[in-house]
Order: structure tokens, then sequence, then C-alpha cells
């Protein structure tokens, strides 16, 4: 293949984006095609985790705060963009990085005070603060653990990549 035609092949190819949608969004579509970008969701949020992202489709940003799964996002919406909400919300885990105050022997617990489903749990080192461990079959992605945690150590990540 020349190359002009690898260059306009890249040129046209979709990237995939790791924006995280509102919860239920339907993974067997490509959501920018079918979003128009009202902002229904993003009025409707109650607790403002949804914003306008690239160009301007919405994105959840857990440092604001986390999702209740209230799911005023799936009923402002006027597209097929949602699954059933008695499905799974999203298929995301918190994940936790090497700059946890913990991870560096200082105590900390925030994420799992604000954990509700408990699947942030810290296990108990000689000598040392207790480690963070995370269940992910447990944790159901609302990012509660994110915005309290002091030094930002919290990410969401699809669970397949985990």
């Amino acid at each position: 293949m020349s190359d002009i035609n690898q260059s306009r092949r890249r040129l046209f190819s979709r990237r995939k984006s790791n924006a995280i949608r509102p919860p239920w969004s339907r993974q067997d579509i490509e959501f920018t095609d079918i979003c128009t970008r009202c902002d229904k969701c993003i009025q409707t949020c109650e607790t403002k985790i949804i914003f306008k992202g690239d160009g301007g489709f919405p994105e959840v940003n857990f440092s604001i705060d986390e999702c209740t799964f209230c799911q005023k996002c799936v009923e402002a919406c006027p597209e097929p963009l949602f699954t059933a909400t008695d499905d799974s919300p999203w298929q995301i885990a918190a994940t936790i990085n090497d700059t946890c105050l913990a991870l560096n022997e200082i105590w900390c617990q925030s994420c799992k005070d604000a954990c509700d489903p408990r699947a942030i749990s810290f296990i108990p080192a000689i000598g040392k603060a207790p480690q963070p461990q995370i269940d992910t079959d447990i944790c159901n992605g609302c990012g509660a653990c994110v915005a309290p945690c002091p030094s930002h150590s919290i990410t969401l990540l699809d669970k397949k990549k985990l």
C-alpha cells in the first residue's frame, strides 16, 4: 500500500475514545454516531459529574463527585444510547496507582471510607501502613472513591483492561 493511501486511512479512521460515558451507555454502538449532543443528560445529572467533553459529547468526571445511579441521564436522553437499567451501569472499576499515600507508608484510608459497596479494603502489613486492595467484582464503578483521595491516586478503568 502506498504512503498516500496509508495516510488517508489514518486520517479517516476512528480513534477509540477512552472517555467514560454516562452509566448504562450501550457498548455495541459508536456513542458519537448516535448522540446528538443535546446536553439533556448533563442538565439532569444530580451530582453534576456529566460534562461536555471532546466534540461536545457527554463524559463523566469522578473528580467532581460520584454517580448515584439515579438514572436521570437515561430517562432524559431522547436517543437509543442506553441499555436497560437493570443491567450493570458500567464495565469499569477503580484502580489505585503508586502515588497512593498508603503505598508510600502514610496511613490513609479515604477511599475505603467513601466506598459504599465495600470494594476497597486495607490489608494489614507488619511495619508499614495497611495496603489497599480493590475487589473488582464488587466495585460498581460509582467513583465515590476518586474525589476524596488526597493524592489523586484512583482512576476508573475498563474491567477488561485490569
